[in-house]
């Protein structure tokens, strides 16, 4: 009798513990997820941080990002090979019509691109916008040119041929560079144009706000435009800018944060551009960036994660942005991007 009871409780045991072994591993395969995205590599740094964070703090999500340039992460999202998208180019209203697949801007953080250079001998410089601009349109192609000079007194400008540094690939951050100069230039706004891919009139190319910062680095002479983060972390001097005020401003997080200021009502879509903004202090090459996240999702299990990482950046990511020389969103901002994530089915 004992031992046909120790049988039976034996059995009911291994049968229990079969029976909580199948329901971990059911709900562990329903909480593995994996999202994929690919895009802007202006705010790379930080998106590396919170999907790693987040993948950290919610076991069986892995996020995987490609830093592959705005103009890479709108194509791929557009044609449904990722999840979500990164850019820091607002999709136009053509762009977004046709789209196969309908999609939302979410903004994150707002950076800065500055100027960077490799002159030797020379650790500050200012440019003013129409310089600036010349030296893209090789109008100025000499460091020691008079009009660069007048921009600096006291500086001992180099008799050497400027080195042009652009994007080679489709590029949010050449967007912003670009929107800026066709604002302050006329003779820009009519030739090259603004956009993620342009016709440049001179230079040599790098892929990614890395490849750019890698060849500025190598070229004496050489001057480029990447995101704020990349010069810091690469130890490149970069230059001011004289604002629409009037004033010498270098890229930084309260500059950024004073030209966001300059959107009193932001659209219900998050399509701004913020570039030579009003403000005695506004940092005038500044712009927010954007996850471009599919309305309709196809994958009710990976929509649900994808929300709830858009609602953690917010709620929590934005906190750590200034660590690493973004501007976290300004809170009227951050709380419709919230009611916007809400929204999503």
């Amino acid at each position: 009798m004992k031992r046909g009871s120790s049988t039976a409780r034996e059995r009911l045991v291994k049968k229990t513990f079969v029976a909580v072994a199948l329901l971990t591993m059911a709900l562990s395969t329903a909480q593995a997820q994996k999202l994929t995205g690919a895009g802007a590599t202006f705010p790379y740094p930080i998106y590396s941080k919170w999907f790693s964070e987040y993948s950290q703090a919610h076991p069986g999500v892995e996020i995987n990002y490609a830093s592959i340039g705005s103009g890479g992460g709108i194509a791929q999202v557009t044609k449904g090979l990722v999840d979500f998208g990164a850019s820091d180019m607002p999709m136009t209203d053509q762009a977004l019509a046709a789209s196969p697949i309908k999609l939302m801007h979410i903004p994150t953080v707002l950076g800065a691109v500055v100027p960077i250079f490799n002159v030797p001998g020379v650790n500050d410089l200012n440019f003013s916008p129409d310089v600036l601009a010349d030296i893209y349109l090789d109008k100025i192609t000499n460091w020691n040119d008079p009009r660069i000079a007048r921009d600096n007194p006291g500086v001992k400008l180099p008799d050497q041929k400027i080195i042009v540094v652009h994007r080679s690939d489709g590029s949010g951050t050449s967007f912003i560079f670009t929107d800026y100069l066709s604002k302050v230039s006329k003779e820009w706004n009519d030739g090259p144009g603004k956009g993620t891919s342009l016709n440049w009139p001179v230079g040599v190319g790098g892929k990614g706000n890395e490849g750019v910062a890698g060849l500025v680095r190598q070229l004496p002479g050489a001057v480029g435009y990447v995101e704020l983060i990349y010069a810091l972390q690469n130890h490149i001097a970069f230059g001011a800018i004289k604002n629409a005020a009037g004033n010498w401003v270098k890229g930084s997080i309260a500059g950024v944060t004073e030209a966001a200021a300059s959107v009193k009502n932001m659209p219900a879509d998050f399509r701004v551009s913020i570039t030579n903004a009003p403000g005695a202090n506004a940092y005038p090459i500044s712009s927010f960036t954007y996850l471009l996240i599919p309305t309709h999702p196809t994958d009710a299990a990976k929509e649900k994660v994808l929300k709830d990482m858009l609602s953690w950046i917010i709620k929590s990511g934005e906190s750590e942005a200034s660590a690493l020389s973004y501007a976290p969103l300004p809170e009227n901002v951050a709380s419709k991007a919230l009611s916007a994530v809400y929204s999503l089915p």
